[in-house]
């Protein structure tokens, strides 16, 4: 009779926390009267693999005497290891989005720097989460979720430019465990039994957690390449919000974005379902999973990609340097370089170029810089016959430029290529050991500028971006292939199908800087994104590597696909438990993303 009356308690003080929760049309935080007892967590403890996580900020360790376990010295060691931060659940790649900032401006953060005086706080990290190990651990994550009517967030790695991985008070479930991988010589997607031609080759599943690094050199093994996101250490996500967003790649443009190589994902969504979507059955929620936006329409478990066979590329290299003593303004070399690699910049697409141009605008010396690593399928020959021209250029502006605008010194650093390789060994050898954004403050203004647009106006776009400030990504990733599929075949924003190039910019700031300024930083990546915006009207911009301050998110992002993922989302998620910023479905909550509007 005893363990009668405590269940009965026990029921209707659930009932009264969801009757709050419903009453305020929110969800119910760690910081409500309606969170979960310590009671329920332990009966959703019983159906875990795992025990539960208490995610903290990694830099606590520094705060003494009351930190928490933790080495100070491994933090300041490996703060800036992108590997390293991904192993933490209370981590973001960007620390930025780690903070809270309260109405009345006070900021709550836990910076790894403890000698500049402020107080080390949870911020926007949540204090609880799920170590999911089995698509099972999920599904008991999410049914107690919806129970308890509680925010959630999902987190891998925490490479997130729109800090989707965090929430102030929500519950995490953090899947970077997740790591099967299996090759399968022949694959026959789910539902495609008795169906013509459904058998594939050489398909990677791999699991929510498993890192690019790791689904590179499981593709290697097989001596096949995957298209994925060269970063360093190999550290971001391959099935989670790359795919989401659509995935960009130095091979896309051989071999289709990421969304383009997806033959099959498996995912729980928020009636606990565990389900398998391909072209054979949940076609719609498969369509939606390539391209409509990470963290949307459930939690992926797993994403099966066609590889491809290795190839040889041939890479180019070129930087060159300006000198200056003007500060405000693009030297006039580094312009009229800028100028003309734009002016070509289709003719490079067509000829096979894809990678990663860098525009430098400011630096601690002074110095602005033009630079690039570019690869290419094509034979040394004809890859150097298209690309020498620019070179030539170059060396030819340096030798008649030396000394311009009071004294600036215009110098080409390297300009070559290197003979042809496999693509593991550039992977490897120059994009693992590269440098990381990780642990730097950053928010970030992005457009996709289309072909149409480089063609007619290249001298506008080159204008435009040179305006910008300090630094500027020019990354060729669309064109080719990418090009070729057709725009209604996946979810993702029709517009990479007109794109040649996704440009992103955006701006910094060192921990302790004063809230006045981090928000004059903010006003600078709005103006940034207004000016893309004006300079490619119509077109649209990378969900994973864009603004928070775009004019019209909907478009900007989805494009003309917006209503019918609209229609997938509500159709797999009911209970609107997969709420991200700027995702779809987003309007319908305030920005908080905890209150329906």
């Amino acid at each position: 009779m005893a363990q009668l009356l405590l269940t009965v308690l026990g029921l209707v003080q659930l009932d009264a926390r969801l009757a709050y929760a419903k009453i305020s049309n929110c969800r119910c935080l760690s910081t409500d009267s309606c969170w979960p007892s310590q009671q329920d967590f332990a009966i959703l403890q019983t159906q875990l693999s795992q025990p539960f996580i208490t995610p903290i900020p990694p830099a606590a360790a520094c705060y003494p005497p009351d930190a928490p376990l933790g080495n100070c010295t491994d933090v300041q060691q490996n703060w800036f290891d992108p590997a390293w931060s991904a192993d933490h659940p209370g981590q973001m790649q960007a620390p930025n989005w780690e903070t809270f900032i309260f109405s009345n401006g006070t900021i709550e953060q836990c910076l790894k720097n403890a000698t500049l005086g402020f107080p080390c706080g949870q911020g926007s990290v949540p204090v609880l989460g799920v170590d999911a190990r089995t698509p099972e651990d999920i599904q008991a994550a999410i049914n107690f979720s919806v129970q308890h009517n509680l925010r959630v967030v999902v987190k891998n790695t925490g490479h997130d430019f729109l800090g989707r991985s965090m929430a102030r008070g929500a519950f995490m479930l953090w899947t970077h465990n997740m790591k099967n991988i299996s090759y399968h010589d022949t694959f026959t997607p789910t539902g495609a039994l008795g169906t013509s031609n459904a058998t594939l080759k050489h398909i990677l599943t791999i699991g929510a957690g498993v890192q690019w690094h790791e689904a590179y050199d499981a593709s290697y093994a097989q001596d096949r390449d995957i298209v994925g996101a060269p970063t360093a250490k190999g550290s971001v996500g391959s099935a989670g919000g790359w795919i989401g967003g659509g995935g960009h790649s130095v091979l896309a443009p051989t071999f289709g974005l990421g969304a383009d190589n997806a033959v099959q994902f498996t995912i729980v969504t928020s009636t606990g379902e565990h389900l398998t979507a391909n072209n054979h059955q949940h076609s719609d929620l498969f369509w939606a999973l390539r391209g409509g936006g990470g963290g949307t329409y459930g939690i992926v478990t797993s994403v099966s990609y066609q590889t491809h066979p290795a190839e040889l590329y041939v890479r180019a290299s070129f930087s060159a340097t300006v000198n200056t003593t003007n500060t405000t303004a693009p030297s006039a070399p580094l312009k009229a370089l800028f100028t003309e690699f734009v002016r070509i910049t289709p003719f490079l697409s067509d000829n096979g170029w894809a990678g990663y141009p860098q525009l430098t605008l400011a630096s601690p010396t002074n110095e602005q810089t033009f630079s690039f690593v570019l690869l290419n399928t094509h034979s040394w020959t004809d890859a150097n016959a298209t690309i020498d021209p620019f070179f030539d250029y170059a060396r030819s502006l340096a030798a008649t430029t030396s000394s311009v605008q009071g004294g600036d010194q215009f110098t080409v650093v390297n300009a070559g290529t290197v003979a042809p390789q496999l693509f593991r060994d550039f992977e490897r050898q120059v994009v693992r050991p590269g440098e990381s954004e990780t642990g730097v403050n950053i928010e970030v203004a992005s457009r996709l500028l289309p072909r149409k647009l480089l063609e007619d106006d290249y001298v506008k776009v080159a204008d435009t971006l040179l305006a910008q400030s300090p630094a500027v990504s020019y990354i060729m990733v669309a064109g080719g292939a990418v090009a070729k599929v057709d725009p209604d075949s996946a979810g993702i924003n029709p517009a990479w199908r007109e794109a040649l190039v996704h440009v992103a910019t955006g701006q910094t700031w060192v921990d302790g800087t004063p809230l006045t300024e981090i928000v004059a930083a903010k006003e600078r990546v709005k103006a940034y994104t207004l000016a893309l915006e004006n300079l490619a009207p119509g077109s649209g911009s990378y969900f994973n590597e864009a603004s928070l301050y775009c004019t019209d998110p909907k478009q900007t992002f989805f494009g003309s696909h917006y209503e019918k993922l609209l229609d997938i989302k509500k159709t797999y998620d009911p209970h609107d438990l997969f709420i991200v910023a700027e995702g779809v479905g987003s309007e319908e909550w305030d920005a908080s993303l905890n209150c329906r509007v």
